[in-house]
């Protein structure tokens, strides 16, 4: 496994725009609480007890999951991303509830994703996960880490990932300047 640094750099090399950032900001959060909603509206439950509160569903067996999977690329992120998730699953399980809740979903996935393609105009860069689907996992642990960053914590993880972002884009641009030629 790719270490966070690593994975943090590669996707941080295309999003170094601000603008870019700040839709990442909008885009990534609604298009979690929009799969989320999707996973709560699959009829599984992989664990129940007599109580409905205590149950395991889809939702939340990808939510174990990806929370296991942040734990081991950097515990003080995760617990952010641990913070964030817990209102996003919550209240897309409420929604689950609700007539036309798939439509909501889609709808809201959709909005998302514009806002994502903005950024990328901005960018000027193709989304880092065109060339490897584990960075869809790594753009809510990048928005993590960046509003660590605002808050002047993980100054460490910042000094280091950036310098290897600028790095890698300065190679993607040499890469598709000669691709051109």
């Amino acid at each position: 496994m790719k270490s966070a640094e690593e994975q943090l750099s590669t996707y941080k090399s295309v999003h170094l725009n601000p603008k870019n950032i700040r839709t990442h900001f909008v885009g990534i959060p609604l298009i979690i609480w929009s799969l989320f909603l999707l996973l709560n509206l699959i009829p599984v439950n992989f664990f129940a007890l007599d109580d409905p509160a205590i149950s395991i569903n889809v939702a939340g067996a990808f939510t174990i999951g990806v929370l296991i999977y942040y734990i081991s690329l950097h515990v003080r992120l995760a617990i952010g991303l641990t913070l964030f998730i817990i209102p996003v699953f919550y209240t897309s399980h409420l929604v689950a509830q609700s007539q036309g809740a798939i439509w909501i979903a889609l709808g809201v996935f959709v909005i998302g994703w514009v806002f994502q393609l903005i950024g990328h105009k901005y960018e000027k860069a193709k989304p880092a996960f065109v060339d490897d689907l584990n960075q869809l996992l790594i753009g809510p642990f990048f928005l993590m880490a960046e509003v660590y960053f605002m808050l002047g914590l993980e100054r460490a993880l910042d000094e280091k990932i950036t310098p290897m972002a600028v790095d890698k884009r300065r190679l993607l641009e040499a890469e598709r300047r000669a691709a051109r030629s």
